[in-house]
């Protein structure tokens, strides 16, 4: 059975490579950011967070899944997800930062670099039920 990262016998630098292919999608990133900022969000909320229809939602959570970056539970008829890992919001911080200091060598991406700065700065939103 394929567990999204790859095989153990694989040289570790192409078994990161591959954990980074779970990560390579903006609509991924957005749903682990969303993530990152509550304990849970129940599907309806990451629905109505992200705008995604819900078929393509779940085509994203099951990729982050078989990547064992989220994990899920049903209570009754729904369906709440959490980072697998703290590390993974360690991750995104870190990503957020690296990202920062590469736009600020371009003064053509300043814009850009004070967008991130500042949603970095913003409490994050309570999404929690």
């Amino acid at each position: 059975m394929n567990s999204g990262i790859g095989d153990a016998h694989r040289p570790v630098y192409e078994i990161k490579a591959n954990l980074f292919k779970g990560l390579a999608h903006p609509l991924r990133i957005r749903v682990l950011e969303i993530l990152a900022s509550a304990d849970e969000v129940s599907v309806a909320q990451m629905l109505e967070q992200t705008g995604l229809q819900a078929s393509h939602l779940s085509q994203h959570l099951s990729v982050l899944r078989r990547y064992h970056l989220v994990t899920s539970e049903r209570r009754a008829s729904i369906v709440y997800y959490r980072l697998e890992f703290d590390e993974v919001a360690e991750l995104l911080a870190v990503a957020r930062v690296l990202l920062r200091k590469v736009l600020d060598t371009s003064t053509s991406n300043i814009p850009i670099a004070d967008e991130i700065a500042a949603a970095a700065a913003a409490p994050a939103p309570d999404v929690r039920p």
